[in-house]
């Protein structure tokens, strides 16, 4: 290896170090104290005891800080802070607040810092903090069961019904697919960003969605690429397509379980007759496109099983994740991986449908294959009154 070459890589990298340490150690050159300390603590879960209030914070400024002092109803109150009410930076920290709260009622909370910067946190309806246990356990994966793998399952069984289809249905099937999956890739992205934007901002949230969507995406179409130059293969396997498609509903649907987990845990929905039927209509239609792909094959039970499971399993993971262990980071960057393998998917059915009106001369974007595509945007738009609340 040619030593000008690396010394020539090494002479910029080691002047950049250089000016870094300057500005370090000597300052920027303006002599101006600062008009108020740069502190940030992050409220990461606020948990409901029996004896009071829990908060996990986390120090996300660039400097030391020190807890000072709490404030809950605006009453000044005691706490404790474990390891220590001093927090460098990057570090976690556990409050403990004897409260006697009220069931059902809003609580402030209010922490101060040693240097008078204040850090806000809400309890919009007290209850009790679901606690790690086997019966709650078992709940929650219930919880996930039926609104994950209930309605998919219930989706795949139109299959029989589309299977007498023609193939200029099949195709509008599929195109009605896309406008299924191009509404779940939006409101993954949406979901994404806003349980990003709840994240501490040093570690943005919301790039981390863009980033896991765009990782994701490409690495799925480069080793599906790698794939198919390897086996000489032309096309997309039918088995394949819905594999993929239920991998990138299941990622989407890991997100669903997370917002119905994480609102049991902090008391602020409850998961009524309404709100199941919503989600079992809501998700049924990814059943249907789940068995598009498949209207040309000949799959087995073993089949339909494995795909129900890997589209709706994962909501009972969600549940389980947001009901005892949320976390805003790792939930912005589930989101945008599902938002990144559903991306893929669309990609490869609008490929198959685009080549498959090629062969028959026919043009890709015919009214049928339209009516399809604005048919399954518009069934997940009115579906989806069921469960936005």
């Amino acid at each position: 290896m040619n030593l000008k070459w690396i010394i020539s890589g090494l002479i910029p990298l080691v002047l950049l170090i250089g000016v870094l340490a300057w500005v370090l150690i000597n300052g920027a050159g303006i002599e101006k104290d600062p008009a108020a300390p740069v502190e940030v603590l992050n409220i990461e879960r606020i948990k409901v005891t029996y004896e009071g209030f829990e908060l996990s914070v986390s120090n996300t400024g660039p400097e030391t800080l020190t807890i000072s002092q709490v404030i809950v109803d605006d009453s000044v109150w005691n706490f404790s802070v474990s390891p220590d009410p001093t927090l460098n930076r990057f570090e976690d920290g556990k409050i403990t607040i004897p409260y006697p709260w009220v069931m059902g009622d809003p609580h402030a909370i209010k922490i101060i810092t040693e240097n008078g910067i204040i850090t806000e946190g809400e309890i919009a309806a007290a209850t009790l903090t679901p606690e790690a246990s086997w019966s709650n356990f078992l709940n929650y994966g219930f919880i996930g069961f039926y609104v994950g793998i209930v309605p998919i399952t219930l989706g795949l069984l139109w299959y029989p019904f589309m299977k007498r289809f023609k193939r200029k249905w099949i195709n509008a099937i599929l195109a009605l697919t896309v406008g299924l999956l191009l509404f779940l890739f939006i409101g993954t992205l949406a979901d994404g960003f806003e349980i990003g934007a709840e994240a501490p901002s040093v570690y943005q949230g919301n790039m981390l969605v863009i980033i896991g969507a765009a990782l994701t995406f490409l690495l799925l179409i480069g080793f599906d690429q790698y794939q198919q130059k390897r086996q000489e293969a032309k096309g997309y396997s039918p088995f394949k397509i819905a594999f993929l498609m239920a991998t990138g509903i299941g990622l989407h649907n890991f997100g669903e379980g997370l917002a119905i987990g994480s609102s049991f845990a902090l008391g602020e929905a409850a998961l009524g007759t309404f709100l199941i039927i919503g989600f079992t209509l809501h998700n049924i239609t990814e059943g249907i496109g789940i068995a598009a792909p498949l209207l040309k094959t000949k799959p087995s039970i073993k089949h339909f099983l494995i795909l129900g499971t890997i589209a709706g399993a994962p909501a009972i993971l969600g549940t389980w994740f947001g009901g005892f262990i949320f976390s805003p980071i790792w939930g912005a960057l589930f989101l945008g991986i599902g938002a990144g393998a559903i991306l893929q998917v669309i990609y490869v059915i609008t490929k198959m449908l685009v080549e498959d009106h090629r062969t028959y001369k026919e043009p890709s974007v015919s009214w049928l294959n339209l009516s399809g595509f604005t048919i399954g945007m518009l069934i997940m738009y009115f579906t989806a009154f069921f469960v936005k609340f």
